[in-house]
């Protein structure tokens, strides 16, 4: 009887040689990054966020030129084709509302920089004088809505100072104890949480307990005498300072966990209250809008990210995308910005620094095996977008990291976000190594 030949398994693909394939035979290119040239090449955009009300745009690094000028076309795209009408940015929440009063065509053009004066240049600059250009003339002006807790979580104060103003209309005795609080807050503010967290640390801990201590009892209070609060004002007058004060409570909760995480005794995602305030800030935000509304939302692609982040396998903090999807499923839609060469921006931190950090910009290695980032090298896929939804059916196993500046993240991308942007190459902007209010274009 003749010998068989042997049997041979079935090739399997590799999962990384899957990814390359289908990253090559679907990703879909894009022409160029100029925000002023035409947008047809985006127009599979329009599908692929289907009816999502909010779209974020991440980036993997602030301070990146071609991540600003991609972000400024998305926003043109989303804005004149998919009738998107606010644009919320990770930015102060109480410092946000000057910005939508000039984006509506308040005080003189020339008056932006002294709004941005001492703020982090993540590039809101450009992005605004768009907007108000475009509701010079548009039938539905775009509003601005700012997220996130004062100062990037470097100061108390942008929020204290409404709250205070507010209690001197409503509940005039309580001003002494707001009052105790912005002097204590006073005493460490910074331009960011990389000046101010060091500066809380050196606080008294008797100091470190008084500020929590009231900003506690305030908004106990707050929620607890709403309707006499109302009946001395307005509801939209509360709402608005109560949104204020959980600003502050949030960041000084922030300055805590940081402490702890550092010293070696955090607990498992204590450093989730920024983002949990930014998430709760887009709701409060849309609650307040016309039925319909949909919105931009800017933020570093670690806030948009709906997967968990971890470092050395301990959970560390809950990102903004993991409650806005808890809280709107398919209707919030993560679009993340990344690159596979050039330069990025890493910030070290240095006390002496404008805003508690220095920006050293930092060549790109070849991109990491198993990263989303190789997966687009491997494919020699430049300018373009892929749409992670559809690569989740359609591929076993996705990557397994992303850019982080010039370290990665891990995180199961496929699911972390709903689509990827690469734009091939990143450089820093020139002159952030000092950094300033003005804004790269």
């Amino acid at each position: 009887m003749p010998r068989q030949p042997p049997r041979t398994a079935p090739t399997v693909p590799h999962p990384t040689h899957a990814r390359t394939g289908w990253l090559r035979d679907h990703a879909v290119p894009l022409a160029h990054l100029d925000p002023n040239d035409p947008l047809d090449d985006l127009e599979p955009l329009r599908e692929i966020i289907g009816g999502a009300r909010v779209v974020a745009i991440g980036e993997n690094s602030h301070f990146i030129s071609e991540f600003a000028r991609m972000r400024q076309r998305l926003l043109r795209f989303l804005v004149e084709r998919c009738g998107f009408t606010v644009l919320a940015f990770e930015y102060g929440f109480s410092e946000g509302f000057p910005l939508d009063a000039w984006a509506q065509g308040a005080g003189a053009d020339d008056e932006l920089a002294a709004h941005l004066a001492g703020t982090i240049p993540v590039g809101v600059g450009e992005p605004l004088r768009w907007i108000r250009r475009h509701n010079a003339t548009a039938a539905t002006p775009v509003r601005f809505a700012g997220i996130d807790v004062p100062a990037a979580g470097g100061s108390l104060l942008p929020a204290l100072a409404p709250v205070a103003d507010y209690l001197r209309e409503v509940d005039p005795q309580m001003l002494p104890v707001v009052e105790t609080a912005t002097r204590i807050a006073a005493s460490f503010a910074g331009a960011s949480a990389a000046s101010a967290a060091p500066a809380w640390t050196r606080l008294p801990a008797a100091d470190q307990d008084a500020l929590s201590a009231i900003l506690a009892r305030l908004l106990i209070r707050f929620r607890a005498v709403e309707s006499l609060y109302v009946s001395r004002g307005d509801q939209r007058a509360y709402d608005l300072a109560r949104r204020h004060l959980e600003a502050a409570a949030d960041a000084d909760y922030g300055f805590r966990a940081m402490a702890d995480l550092f010293a070696g005794t955090g607990l498992a995602a204590d450093t989730s209250a920024r983002d949990s305030y930014m998430a709760g800030s887009v709701l409060w935000h849309l609650a307040r809008c016309a039925p319909g509304t949909r919105m931009v939302l800017m933020a570093h692609n670690a806030h948009i990210q709906k997967e968990p982040v971890s470092f050395d396998g301990r959970l560390t903090r809950f990102p903004m995308g993991h409650y806005l999807h808890r809280a709107l499923g398919d209707d919030y839609f993560a679009l993340g910005l990344t690159s596979t060469e050039g330069q990025t921006a890493d910030m070290r931190p240095d006390e002496n620094a404008p805003f508690g950090f220095t920006v050293a910009p930092t060549p790109l290695r070849r991109p990491e095996p198993g990263s989303i980032e190789s997966s687009f090298s491997d494919a020699d896929f430049g300018l373009g977008l892929a749409d992670l939804r559809r690569a989740r059916r359609e591929v076993t196993a996705g990557p397994g990291r992303t850019r982080l500046q010039s370290a990665y993240l891990h995180v199961p991308v496929l699911t972390a976000f709903d689509a990827m942007l690469n734009t091939a190459n990143s450089t820093v902007f020139d002159d952030v190594a000092v950094p300033s209010c003005r804004h790269w274009s």
